[in-house]
C-alpha cells in the first residue's frame, strides 16, 4: 500500500482526517506518516513532539503499520 491508497482507504472507511497526516509534520494530537529521506517514520504527534516512533524502510510497510493503529483507536 502507498500513501495514496491509504488515503483513499482512510476516507472510505469513514476516520476523522483531523485525526491524521500523511504529509508528515506536528499537527496536535494526530497519528503521523511522514518520509525522512529513504526511511518512513509513523508516529504520534503532540505539542510538537513525536511519540511511539517507528521506522520503516519502505513506504508500504509504514502505510501498512500506521493503518492496523488507525483501525484499531480511530476508526469505527
Amino acid at each position: 500500500m502507498n500513501k495514496s491508497e491509504l488515503k483513499e482507504r482512510l476516507e472510505r472507511e469513514g476516520a476523522r482526517t483531523d485525526l491524521y497526516s500523511l504529509e508528515g509534520g506536528f499537527p496536535n494530537e494526530a497519528y503521523v506518516l511522514n518520509q525522512n529521506g529513504n526511511q518512513w517514520e509513523v508516529y504520534y504527534s503532540e505539542r510538537g513532539n513525536k511519540s511511539g516512533l517507528e521506522v520503516f524502510d519502505n513506504e508500504n510497510d509504514a502505510c501498512e503499520y500506521l493503518y492496523k493503529d488507525l483501525k484499531r483507536f480511530v476508526i469505527k
